[in-house]
């Protein structure tokens, strides 16, 4: 494993195992991340020995959310778009700037995640924030450990949650307002009793249970899994979610435009550094 890898790539018994691997910035998601991560996930679903696909993160956390402020933050480069067919965004200002990027390495690749035609589970454990809600959340289920633990406190940006805006549906309404209003951890219990998480299991039995339902998984033909899963979608689609999500990504950017007229910048000046300092100022 080079120091370059920020996924790596593993398959056993008909199981791909695509692991966030930045731990020494609790896995945030910078764009090269993003195109590792989609590069592992058109991998697996080539490969006709791959049936199910587990996404897990190395080191203490899932995710903690996407890159605002590490070394290796790349928001001035440009990568191979493969999400949306839309211009570069790195010769642009402004809101041109922000709506290219995030249609393609934040909306856009999720969507495009979604519809991998093959079962994808999240394993989860420690952090799931933010950027690391829409990783999971792409996936068909999450089986979570007992100490992890979800929020997207991007309201105290003054945005209205992250861009891939599935809370009402992987949630209630009400829970997430709660959830978003707050900016609130909800521990890996709490997400469970609202449907947000499939099982939750003991930190030293959570990879276990992960493969063990893998491969039970992978038992079943592959074209029916497809198949299920395109069925599914739809459903949740004609129940609003992609709908939904195409007018809040509108709002979320209007969120940004506001920002970098009254305040520093489009995040209301907060990089990664202060935005720990809020969320640990409330709790």
């Amino acid at each position: 494993m080079s120091e370059e890898e920020v996924v790596t790539y593993e398959v056993v018994d008909g199981v791909a195992r695509v692991t966030l691997n930045r731990p020494e910035y609790r896995n945030a998601q910078n764009s090269k991340m993003t195109y590792a991560l989609d590069a592992a996930f058109q991998r697996a679903t080539d490969d006709d020995d791959v049936k199910v696909i587990v996404l897990a993160g190395n080191g203490k956390h899932f995710c903690a959310g996407h890159d605002i402020g590490t070394p290796g933050r790349d928001v001035d480069q440009t990568f191979d778009r493969k999400a949306v067919i839309w211009w570069d965004h790195t010769d642009k200002e402004g809101g041109d700037l922000r709506f290219a990027r995030e249609s393609e390495v934040y909306l856009g690749m999720c969507r495009r995640w979604r519809e991998v035609p093959k079962p994808m589970i999240a394993m989860v454990h420690g952090a799931c924030i933010a950027g690391g809600l829409m990783l999971a959340w792409s996936c068909d289920f999450i089986v979570a450990s007992d100490d992890a633990f979800f929020s997207d406190p991007v309201v105290r940006m003054g945005i209205p949650g992250v861009e891939y805006f599935a809370h009402p549906w992987v949630m209630n309404p009400r829970a997430a307002k709660e959830f978003l209003f707050t900016g609130d951890r909800f521990d890996a219990q709490r997400a469970l009793s609202l449907g947000m998480v499939n099982q939750v299991v003991p930190a030293d039995e959570l990879e276990s249970t992960v493969m063990a339902m893998a491969g039970r998984i992978a038992q079943m033909p592959r074209f029916g899994l497809a198949l299920t899963k395109k069925a599914v979608n739809q459903a949740e689609d004609l129940q609003g979610l992609r709908a939904g999500m195409d007018s809040v990504f509108g709002l979320h950017h209007f969120a940004h435009a506001h920002n970098a007229e009254t305040s520093d910048d489009s995040l209301g000046g907060l990089d990664a550094k202060k935005m720990a300092e809020k969320n640990k100022e409330n709790g």
